[in-house]
């Protein structure tokens, strides 16, 4: 006979691997972030060529929520984080989110614990509105201290 409460007790392969396999998947984004961060670092986006133009600037002159972010990071990476807040504020705040979400991931992979972030509806339709609204105010002429 089949015991109903074995089911219930399983254990994920994350729970039960080496410290090192859990720590693998981090450690992998971490190594794609830090390339790609690498690059913008060492190739300078305000230098024409190196980078595609945003198409929504390009053909209605209207900055999405992403324009300045390449210039945000290079700065970031310098230290000159005036400039990147200037750049794109929108962009340092989502650095600063990711390096502490990537920090909590690893603390709870190396306990053997899965990291579990439930976004409700809320938490979705409130960041969709920031992003409106940062979008709104750094299009309009009040708004030019958030211009890229």
């Amino acid at each position: 006979m089949r015991d109903v409460n074995a089911d219930s007790q399983r254990v994920t392969p994350s729970e039960t691997g080496t410290a090192a396999a859990r720590l693998a998947v981090p450690a992998g984004v971490l190594a794609a972030v830090a390339g790609a961060f690498a690059y913008v670092g060492a190739v300078d986006p305000t230098q024409p060529g190196h980078y595609p133009v945003c198409p929504l600037y390009r053909f209605t002159g209207i900055y999405c929520p992403g324009c300045g972010g390449l210039r945000s990071a290079h700065a970031f990476i310098h230290g000159d984080f005036l400039a990147a807040l200037q750049d794109n504020a929108l962009a340092v705040v989502g650095y600063l989110v990711f390096a502490a979400l990537w920090t909590v991931w690893v603390v709870r992979a190396a306990r053997g614990r899965p990291l579990r972030i439930d976004l409700g509806p809320v938490h979705l339709w409130t960041l969709g509105a920031l992003l409106l609204v940062f979008t709104v105010v750094r299009n309009l002429p009040f708004g030019g201290w958030l211009h890229p």
